[in-house]
């Protein structure tokens, strides 16, 4: 798996007590909100209810212009609640940047060629903690620089170690890290002295199966809750390690597969805030006592929630409720066990922050909005007010957000009628109901990941071109419950490739779609899904684009990251026993079937799919005589970070796309600006 998130997001209250040895929890009084059904949100679409809106003054999409908006990162509150830190491409490079909570313009804290991460502020206000890799090598180091600016200074300095998402103890005067050498399959715990440098190891010889996924530090700091998750991706606990002795202590134990997560240590040190389907199979968000290891569930739904914070006053807790694909951030009193929907604008709302979304002094909160018309940007919204407002401003100016697309969510039924498939369907503006037009089946990568309401830059610009895309969220997606994310377990590429293969056979019912101008393209396990597709079902694509794919399960599991060949190992089978189902799951061994011309590209540093795999495709194509165009990026790694190889990519994909299946010319847009 090229991406492994153990879980997504949801809505409903109620409040239940549960043991982790009954997994058939009762729910008791509901708290006030509102339940969402997901039944009716999954209602078959007709695709013929699919329209291409009307706009007459719609203006071209200059492509370079259009990747001048910037992304936004990881951030965290300055101790005062004055500052935020930020993580920004704003130069072009993925760096840190400082901007006041009322507004005004970002000041540039690091000046680096290399991408930076994870900002942590100390307790002090002093410091700014953060990551850094070479090339997009992901052999992070953490680094320390003063949070007014200056030096800047390498606190790991070890290039075959990978250090990440440092967080500071209470008192500040610690930082701890999740580390995992080169040649390890597994994330550990260690604990650095900011004074002395010292390093402590919180947790080791954990067996090669399990893996350590975050951490919180308890409130006196001589704690830290984390969560240890098995390779299959099915199953995790929450464990307890005293930092004086290391050991620890499991405080979930369970029988068969359930997910129990830690997101928050409460401000008495008496609970933890967590997120598990061990209530009903879906992602909820519970209560955990520690002394007794009891769960009270704030939630029950049959979408997904992913937990958030305690304040700091210990009067509030958050969570982000997951409907499929728009995510509201929600903020629960404990006291009177009420909830209440933040009023933010439709789309992917979420938590921000670094030890917390809170401010020091719980008056406010760190969010991010992003949504189909506007990138992701950080807004800051007042509890006591009910008002929110952003501070940064991250589309390039001359971009309107007006002449982006805003999706129809659809959903079609399964050829094996297992399942129902959510997918985000953008439709240019200004076409009319013939089937003449170019379409693209997008597919996310992962498979443990979702499409969601959020702004793609490359989707918008396809479409702003004249391309219809649908995006599914096939089986094997996060967002639908475990069965659904698990639904795909030792069958990569079978059943998720046929849910993929019917989003081109519905999107063609909408009747602006022209059966010979289908094109799939996908990034990681979505360019693997787009060579399963120009493999396997060679007859339906004009073209593919595979964007960091891996093509061949054998070399992919001989070089890929050790972490990754054990969750590989551990949901596909034995190489040995279960050959036969990684040869024909492989596109490499059927590249003879190709009929689509291809673009490849892929990342120098790539540890997730090394660009061997786009190699080997790109040569067993031409050696046929067939159209493969390649292009490695060889200072990048698992997708690209610098803006001109951004830019770069893009542009090859639009103009191969032009050149090999070109859009009808639309009514009604201007030129581009």
């Amino acid at each position: 798996m090229r991406i492994f998130l153990i879980f997504a997001m949801v809505i409903f209250m109620v409040a239940a007590t549960f043991s982790q040895e009954n997994a058939n929890a009762k729910a008791n009084a509901p708290a006030q909100g509102a339940a969402v059904n997901q039944e009716n949100a999954l209602a078959i679409t007709d695709p013929q209810q699919i329209v291409s809106r009307s706009k007459p003054d719609v203006q071209k999409f200059a492509l370079e212009k259009l990747f001048m908006s910037y992304t936004i990162g990881g951030t965290a509150w300055s101790p005062d609640g004055k500052s935020v830190a930020f993580i920004s491409n704003i130069s072009g490079r993925r760096n840190l940047w400082l901007v006041s909570t009322s507004g005004g313009s970002p000041v540039q804290i690091t000046v680096s060629d290399q991408r930076q991460g994870s900002p942590a502020w100390s307790p002090d206000g002093k410091w700014i903690a953060f990551i850094s890799d070479h090339d997009g090598n992901e052999q992070w180091d953490i680094f320390l620089v003063h949070s007014a600016g200056g030096e800047v200074t390498n606190l790991t300095r070890t290039p075959e170690i990978a250090e990440t998402d440092p967080a500071w103890s209470p008192d500040g005067k610690s930082l701890a890290y999740l580390v995992k050498p080169k040649t390890a399959p597994n994330w550990e715990i260690d604990v650095m002295d900011i004074g002395t440098r010292q390093v402590q190891h919180i947790t080791k010889g954990t067996p090669h199966h399990l893996s350590v996924a975050n951490f919180v530090w308890s409130p006196d700091g001589t704690q830290v809750a984390y969560t240890l998750e098995n390779a299959n991706g099915k199953d995790s606990n929450i464990m307890i390690a005293d930092v004086a002795t290391g050991k620890s202590k499991n405080m979930t134990n369970h029988k068969g597969d359930l997910h129990f997560v830690v997101n928050d240590w409460s401000p008495d040190g008496n609970s933890l805030l967590i997120t598990s389907d061990a209530a009903n199979s879906y992602q909820n968000i519970g209560l955990m006592d520690i002394a007794t290891q009891q769960i009270s569930w704030l939630t029950m739904d049959k979408w997904e929630s992913r937990g958030g914070n305690f304040s700091p006053n210990g009067k509030l807790l958050t969570w982000t409720s997951n409907v499929d694909g728009n995510t509201d951030v929600m903020v629960f009193n404990i006291e009177s066990r009420s909830t209440q929907t933040l009023p933010l604008k439709k789309g992917t709302n979420t938590l921000g922050g670094a030890e917390s979304a809170f401010s020091r002094d719980s008056t406010k909160l760190l969010i991010y909005h992003n949504g189909p018309d506007s990138p992701s940007d950080v807004w800051v919204y007042d509890l006591s007010s009910a008002q929110s407002y952003a501070v940064t401003h991250s589309l390039a100016a001359g971009v309107r957000g007006e002449d982006m697309v805003e999706p129809f969510l659809a959903h079609y039924p399964s050829t094996d009628g297992k399942w129902q498939i959510s997918a985000f369907v953008y439709m240019p503006y200004n076409l009319q109901r013939k089937p003449e037009n170019p379409a693209i089946v997008y597919i996310h990568g992962g498979p443990t990941s979702q499409t969601v309401n959020a702004f793609d830059r490359a989707v918008q610009y396809l479409v702003n071109q004249g391309y219809i895309v649908i995006a599914p969220n096939y089986r094997g997606s996060t967002g639908y419950g475990k069965d659904f994310q698990e639904a795909n377990f030792n069958d990569m590429g079978g059943g998720d490739l046929q849910d993929n293969l019917a989003a081109a056979d519905w999107i063609r019912k909408t009747g602006y779609v022209d059966p010979k101008k289908l094109i799939i393209m996908g990034g990681s396990y979505g360019g693997y899904m787009t060579m399963m597709g120009v493999t396997k079902a060679p007859e339906v694509w004009a073209a593919g684009v595979a964007i960091v794919p891996f093509v061949n399960w054998f070399t992919e599991i001989a070089n890929e990251d050790p972490l990754l060949r054990e969750i590989d190992l551990a949901t596909m089978g034995d190489l040995v026993k279960e050959k036969a189902r990684y040869e024909e799951r492989s596109p490499i061994f059927f590249v003879d079937k190709i009929k689509a011309p291809l673009l490849l590209l892929a990342g120098g540093n790539d540890p997730r799919c090394p660009k061997s795999e786009a190699q080997q495709v790109a040569d067993a194509v031409h050696k046929r005589g067939g159209v493969a165009e390649l292009k490695i990026y060889e200072d990048e790694g698992h997708g690209f970070s610098r803006r001109e190889n951004q830019i770069d990519a893009y542009t090859r994909v639009a103009n191969f796309l032009k050149q090999h299946v070109p859009p009808v010319a639309l009514s009604g847009n201007a030129k581009a600006r």
